[in-house]
């Protein structure tokens, strides 16, 4: 039994998505799950509207301390929320007091900035995109390759293993979900010995192989083992609700 909250997670099985459930499991934390159907755009629909205006995932509602409910959204606010609220004993946070602290939201605003918007365009111009945009998958994947490149300078001057100071952090929890997705955005880890190295460590602790699996079997191990060809091929059946979704935006 973990520790009793009142926190809803909506979610889907996104490198942004798993960043809080694997930051619930980490911490302990009791939580109730609501799988979003991103192919028939429920994000989209009103009452998700409410809780993110944004219409994107993940989000988390809760009870404040006078009793009354919350929204956070947007995955780095989400898990700052998780660690200032809710790890008290700092587990996976340093005190506010501390330097680590703002090395530990540096590297989350890199990864909200930089690693998660670079290699999402990756993605995109990689396998979603109606054609092959030659100078757009270029582009992103050079740029997710040199972010990977800072973490792997940052790693290698690493004691612990972690990305900031002696411990665990919302910085390793924000990043790994790309990382672990990084051959589907076409960016090999060959050339990135410690980001490989801490990327495997991490699976092995409990929080993140459980929380990796919410809501449903994630599959960025089994997938980084296809060719390009086949990735392809796995992308088409999101490939046509992302583009109507895209249409359908552009007309608001």
């Amino acid at each position: 039994m973990g520790i009793p909250t009142d926190i809803t997670l909506y979610t889907a099985g996104t490198p942004n998505g798993i960043k809080v459930s694997i930051l619930l499991e980490e911490l302990g934390l009791e939580y109730k799950v609501h799988p979003i159907k991103m192919s028939t755009n429920e994000q989209k629909e009103p009452w998700f509207l409410a809780i993110n205006p944004n219409g994107r995932i993940p989000a988390i509602t809760d009870k404040w301390t006078d009793g009354s409910d919350i929204r956070v959204f947007e995955s780095g606010a989400i898990l700052q929320y998780l660690v200032e609220r809710y790890d008290k004993e700092h587990k996976v946070s340093y005190p506010r007091e501390a330097k680590e602290t703002w090395e530990v939201n540096s590297w989350l605003h890199w990864q909200m900035g930089g690693l998660g918007p670079m290699q999402g365009q990756a993605n995109h111009f990689n396998r979603y995109a109606p054609e092959k945009i030659q100078y757009g998958i270029n582009r992103y994947v050079n740029e997710t390759r040199r972010l990977y490149g800072v973490m792997e300078a940052q790693l290698a001057k690493s004691s612990s293993g972690f990305l900031v100071g002696d411990r665990l952090t919302v910085a390793d929890v924000a990043a790994w979900g790309w990382v672990a997705s990084h051959a589907y955005a076409g960016v090999s880890l060959d050339e990135f010995p410690h980001v490989d190295k801490w990327l495997h460590t991490l699976l092995q602790r409990p929080g993140f192989e459980k929380g990796r699996n919410v809501p449903d079997k994630h599959t960025a191990f089994e997938t980084a083992k296809l060719t390009s060809e086949e990735m392809d091929k796995m992308a088409e059946a999101s490939r046509a609700w992302i583009q109507k979704g895209m249409q359908e935006d552009a007309k608001k």
